[in-house]
């Protein structure tokens, strides 16, 4: 099948414009693994990070921007339909009742343990299309730019 000529590479080409394509591509073959628990790759993300945080105690929601590396306002708008759909709580901290914590609900933690099994079989088929060892060096390049402070950070004038 012909590529179209969005997709092919120039030379020069945009970084973000080739990412947001690609971000878009692998969220559609996630989103589709997960559809049978009704989630997205995004949520799926974010109740995976909650149950990690978890581990340690509870989560706060600067805590967790920082971990999905968002900012507060977005992942507020991102947890709406979680909270919505009792898949997680939001509790004000009650040492500072200015913070709030997120915490996974009992169907919040059923989903999640049903959504990793698919997306442990969306990981596989994604390894077996892409190759074990590209799909292991993007998700290091994926993950050392995400640890980039430097590129929150505007650029400088010119």
């Amino acid at each position: 099948m012909p590529k179209s000529p969005s997709l092919r590479a120039a030379p020069g080409g945009c970084t973000c414009g080739s990412l947001r394509k690609a971000s878009r591509r692998i969220s559609q073959f996630y989103d589709l693994a997960l559809a049978p628990v009704g989630i997205k790759s995004t949520q799926f993300s974010i109740l995976a990070e909650v149950a990690r945080g978890s581990l340690e105690g509870d989560v706060s929601m600067c805590e967790l921007a920082t971990a999905m590396v968002m900012d507060r306002s977005t992942l507020g708008h991102n947890l709406r339909p979680l909270e919505r759909d009792d898949l997680l709580v939001l509790r004000l901290s009650p040492a500072d009742r200015r913070k709030r914590h997120v915490a996974l609900t009992k169907k919040g933690k059923s989903t999640l343990l049903r959504a990793r099994r698919l997306w442990r079989g969306a990981e596989g088929r994604f390894e077996k299309i892409f190759g074990k060892r590209h799909a292991t060096e993007l998700r290091a390049a994926l993950l050392n730019i995400a640890r980039n402070d430097e590129l929150s950070a505007l650029p400088p004038a010119d």
